[in-house]
């Protein structure tokens, strides 16, 4: 669907050259003259942006945005001045002006920054549906931030999961992809979601204080055990035991846990009875069990039993269309809690985005954001504002780009090569200053083969 543009110039020339900038890029164009009639066109029609003079023949411009953005709090508009006004753009962006803009601007100008608008308008709308969604409390799946396919895929899951209480599910993937965030709405979709979801990791303790922990102990049973301890599993009875990073327990561990899932009931340290629960086990892990299967480092019973409903949650480069949208978020986030107004981030800033490789997942794009947010200075985060190393991520972007852009319906094999080879000779010769003996040394081939070379290609002096 056609967005719909509303200039408002009381110059005729100007209104008319935007109608056409903008009729061109297949926008709906309405055109006003004065304030007034941009108050009442904006009364009667759903005005996607708005270009506004800050001078019109009849009331300030400025009154004009705040009238607008009363009738239409969403509207995004961009004040156009004909001289620089640093106090007037301020004011404007203070009354929720999306950007200001000096005559006279060149048509390329004005039709990025009402792309970047709406592209930012269109981030900042996902995002606030998602945490609308949020308001409905844990018991949600919305905390699950996305809207690509492999998300969907995992919130389907979870949804046919809760249909069955089953004793056991296992969640795998990468660290930070969002493991925690399934299990929990996991428990709080379930039948069990008036009882406690209770979550360890089992990677940030010592083998001998998890297994105090998850079992309990009685007063006396070692030194230091002056009282008596519940352990985790008990009080996830009736509940959920989320056990994160499963993969890293320790061999005796998992035997006892392999023995609690099958006898439903455990015995805590230094105690003479048993204790039988209810409970529903969710493990976690970024490992590969099978490989540490073999490797003799996780039980091949425990894996079987834990395995009976599984989650696989994709990392973040398989969810590109997420990361714009959770950048924004998460923007939005850290705005709020340190007091920023940061607005969004430049085209080449969202392409570093894009490209980057996440290995940490969706927890490094919400650290990196944060470190921005934190220091950042201007309304628009830029690729200098990224870290200095993912500078280099375009350069190896365009290196892919160069073979996925070959047709080969377009250029043979031996003319691909041929013009590739014509244009690399062409660069050492004009590099050497057309000295035949260090355009040979830059190529590190022998001189008589780039003579012969140069004459196949007809390569002369100057020739560049």
């Amino acid at each position: 669907m056609s967005k719909t543009i509303l200039v408002v110039d009381d110059e005729e020339f100007i209104r008319l050259n935007l109608k056409r900038i903008f009729s061109e890029e297949n926008y709906n164009v309405i055109l006003d003259k004065t304030g007034k009639d941009a108050i009442e066109t904006i009364k009667c029609n759903k005005i996607d942006i708005a270009l506004l003079d800050v001078n019109l023949p009849d009331i300030n411009g400025l009154d004009v945005l705040k009238s607008l953005k009363k009738i239409q709090p969403d509207l995004l508009v961009i004040m156009i001045t004909g001289f620089a006004s640093v106090e007037a753009a301020v004011n404007a962006i203070k009354l929720g002006a999306y950007d200001y803009i000096k005559k006279p601007f060149k048509a390329d100008a004005i039709k990025l920054i009402t792309k970047l608008a709406l592209e930012t308008q269109s981030l900042k709308k996902t995002v606030k549906k998602l945490k609308e969604q949020q308001t409905g409390g844990p018991n949600a799946l919305d905390k699950i931030l996305g809207i690509s396919q492999p998300i969907k895929h995992v919130k389907d899951q979870i949804t046919e999961f809760t249909k069955y209480d089953s004793e056991t599910v296992l969640i795998t993937g990468e660290s930070g992809s969002g493991k925690q965030l399934v299990a929990t709405a996991l428990h709080y979709l379930s039948p069990r979601k008036s009882k406690d979801f209770v979550e360890i990791n089992c990677a940030a303790i010592p083998e001998t204080l998890l297994e105090s922990e998850l079992f309990g102990y009685e007063k006396g049973a070692f030194t230091d055990a002056r009282t008596k301890k519940h352990g985790l599993l008990e009080k996830a009875n009736g509940g959920t035991l989320f056990l994160d990073e499963i993969g890293e327990m320790s061999m005796p561990l998992q035997a006892k846990l392999l023995r609690l899932i099958e006898d439903k009931k455990f015995r805590p340290l230094g105690s003479t009875s048993d204790i039988e629960i209810n409970i529903r086990i969710i493990a976690a892990t970024n490992k590969n069990l099978d490989k540490a299967i073999k490797n003799n480092e996780f039980r091949k019973d425990l894996y079987y039993r834990l395995n009976v409903l599984r989650i696989e949650v994709p990392s973040l480069r398989e969810r590109k269309e997420d990361i714009l949208m959770l950048a924004q978020y998460f923007l939005d986030f850290f705005n709020n809690k340190f007091h920023k107004q940061i607005m969004n981030f430049s085209e080449d800033a969202k392409k570093i985005l894009l490209n980057h490789e996440w290995p940490g997942n969706v927890r490094e794009l919400k650290n990196i954001i944060e470190r921005t947010c934190i220091l950042q200075k201007t309304p628009v985060i830029k690729v200098t504002d990224l870290p200095p190393e993912w500078r280099n991520i375009k350069k190896e972007s365009n290196k892919q780009l160069f073979l996925e852009d070959f047709n080969f319906e377009q250029i043979s094999y031996n003319d691909f090569l041929f013009n590739i080879e014509k244009k690399l000779l062409q660069k050492a010769f004009f590099e050497s200053g057309f000295n035949a003996t260090k355009a040979a040394k830059l190529l590190k081939i022998p001189r008589e083969t780039l003579r012969d070379k140069l004459t196949k290609y007809e390569i002369k002096n100057g020739d560049n």
